[in-house]
């Protein structure tokens, strides 16, 4: 199947307006793209809008031929599936509890022995197999937002949309969460979309940039290209300096 595709959307709360005709080609499938972007630029906003929790004043969202506003609720539930920036469940539940109630979201609500078995393996697989009969209520915060990736991605979706999945997080977190997403990403062959405000961790694990600022789409496509002095300039106030790092990606540098 095709990659993501949006045209034209058009959204606002009120007559504020978030988004202005902001629209990409296809998103390449078994890759990473990172959306970047200054706070309030629209990023949560648009990834909203591609779940379908939100309806656009104008614009299309396509995953191949399929134009999403037409599927029903169900079935656009289980091709894209979203993770928010706040991870929030109920505190009398375990995180394998919550964990299977997402493998099971979509599927019926009988368990059996397949499911017990992914949900085992995703939390290993998430580095958080220890903590399957913790209660959600005594996590950190990096450890809910673990959990929340896992949720993610225990289930099996065309498209992943996460919003700032690495912000509770510290350094060596970070650098796992986002090589788990990018790995799944590949394995599956599927399209993923992540919301990140460091530069950095957007230019070493992205394959491709979309950068949003004031409701528009600024600039698009591989890092190198993205990542200009320019343009981040404009974007976000800053100046930056780009150099190649000795893992051969870049390396971003503001002041």
């Amino acid at each position: 199947m095709s990659g993501l595709q949006v045209s034209g959307l058009e959204f606002a709360y009120g007559r504020r307006p978030i988004l202005k005709g902001v629209g990409f080609a296809p998103l390449p499938t078994g890759k990473l793209t990172a959306l970047i972007g200054p706070n309030a630029s629209g990023k949560s906003t648009l990834f909203r809008l591609i779940a379908g929790l939100l309806k656009p004043s104008s614009g299309q969202v396509h995953l191949g031929d399929q134009d999403l506003a037409k599927l029903t609720t169900r079935r656009r539930l289980q091709q894209v599936c979203f993770m928010p920036q706040f991870f929030t469940a109920n505190a009398a539940l375990t995180v394998f509890d919550v964990v299977m109630m997402a493998q099971k979201q979509l599927r019926g609500w009988k368990v059996g022995s397949a499911d017990i078995d992914a949900v085992a393996k995703a939390l290993h697989q998430g580095g958080i197999g220890h903590l399957s009969e913790a209660y959600v209520s005594e996590l950190s915060g990096g450890q809910s937002q673990m959990v929340s990736v896992v949720q993610a991605l225990v289930r099996r979706s065309d498209v992943y949309l996460f919003d700032e999945p690495t912000s509770a997080l510290d350094l060596r977190h970070q650098l796992d969460v986002l090589s788990r997403i990018r790995d799944a990403m590949s394995d599956r062959q599927v399209t993923g979309l992540v919301a990140l405000h460091d530069l950095n961790l957007a230019a070493r694990f992205a394959d491709h940039l979309i950068l949003l600022g004031e409701g528009r789409i600024l600039a698009q496509g591989p890092p190198d290209v993205v990542l200009r002095s320019h343009t981040i300039a404009s974007t976000y106030g800053v100046n930056i300096e780009v150099t190649v790092g000795p893992r051969k990606d870049l390396l971003v540098h503001a002041y």
